[in-house]
């Protein structure tokens, strides 16, 4: 009589939250950067964390920059060499949000490594050298530790000449905003969490979260590209505020124009919502307003942590073309201009 087979292992159940989901509230971040003391600001530091851009900036030269940035989370999915390959993308997006090309990564490494076999934690690295093979660069290094849930991510460095540097603190009343990749990936995890996500909605989950923001390099060099961040763990309405906070103006964008993955409404309406998303909007409901048409699956959707999520674009009206061209060509299909901001006080109006 044979013995039964062991259930597939699940990395989903090692982690309390998945992916960007596991992200810090921005209110609590707020409360707890509020008592860390400030260090020196070199002339040369162009971007640090003033504006809660998404990576820091320091000029070498009047034509050189270095971009650093580093990102890590738990599984968001079951696979090992997925989650390796989702956590690597989503490290590296933070460089093409800078209109930065990468150079480098080093690997960010923390395993149970008494509950998972090491095939499984070299798979999740492997998962991470595809990604950052397919973005042309080397894993140089890294530091590994053994933790009690498993974490994996990059630093990412990258360079841009500083002419062509996008912050996310340039958006100019009057812009369009462009949104390159749909909402709806922590949606998905918490419907696949629950054994509810089918194979093609996983698949499109995929495809999502491991499609580099490439076309960020490009946008950099577009002069009437004025600003450029990603959607990551704060979800849609949480990064546009930053963005509105830093240029002291007021977004309005139209629901009915945001980009959304497959299902995703639907899976929002039967409850499959994280954490995460209730906690982002508790932290800045105050700057936001919300038609009486949005229900709760939209704002949902509106709040969900994306985890290695679309590029942001502010850019001015003519150079819309432009900009969804670019997208286009890299395999963007989805990207769409979703509202724009105008003069006022910073918040979201979303009709």
């Amino acid at each position: 009589m044979n013995a039964p087979e062991s259930p597939p292992l699940r990395l989903t159940r090692f982690s309390h939250g998945g992916g960007c989901g596991c992200k810090v509230a921005p209110a609590a971040l707020s409360k707890i950067l509020r008592g860390v003391g400030r260090t020196v600001l070199p002339e040369a530091l162009l971007v640090g964390i003033e504006t809660a851009d998404d990576a820091a900036v320091y000029r070498l030269n009047d034509r050189q920059a270095i971009v650093a940035t580093t990102d890590f989370f738990m599984p968001i999915v079951d696979d090992p060499f997925d989650f390796g390959a989702i956590a690597a993308t989503n490290a590296i997006s933070d460089v093409y949000a800078m209109g930065a090309t990468p150079l480098f990564a080093l690997a960010i490494v923390g395993m149970p490594i008494d509950a998972l076999p090491p095939d499984v934690i070299g798979r999740i690295l492997e998962g991470g050298y595809s990604i950052c093979a397919r973005a042309g660069i080397p894993v140089a290094g890294g530091h590994t530790i053994d933790s009690v849930e498993p974490i994996y991510g990059l630093v990412a460095i990258g360079v841009v000449d500083p002419r062509h540097l996008k912050r996310n603190a340039d958006a100019r009343a009057g812009d369009v905003i462009v949104l390159g990749k749909p909402l709806g990936v922590g949606i998905y995890g918490a419907a696949l969490k629950r054994d509810a996500l089918s194979a093609e909605g996983y698949a499109a989950m995929l495809a999502s979260t491991t499609s580099l923001n490439t076309p960020g390099i490009a946008l950099g060099q577009l002069e009437r590209v004025h600003a450029l961040t990603d959607v990551t763990g704060f979800g849609l309405l949480g990064h546009l505020l930053e963005m509105c906070r830093a240029a002291n103006l007021r977004a309005e964008i139209a629901f009915d124009d945001i980009p959304l993955h497959p299902g995703v409404r639907a899976l929002a309406a039967e409850g499959f919502i994280t954490g995460a998303s209730r906690r982002n909007f508790e932290s800045y409901a105050e700057e936001v307003e919300l038609m009486p048409r949005i229900g709760a699956a939209e704002r949902a959707l509106l709040t969900d942590p994306q985890t290695s999520g679309g590029l942001l674009v502010a850019c001015a009206p003519e150079a819309v073309d432009e900009v969804l061209t670019i997208f286009r060509r890299e395999s963007f299909a989805s990207a769409a201009p979703i509202g724009r901001f105008v003069a006022g006080t910073p918040k979201v109006i979303v009709r």
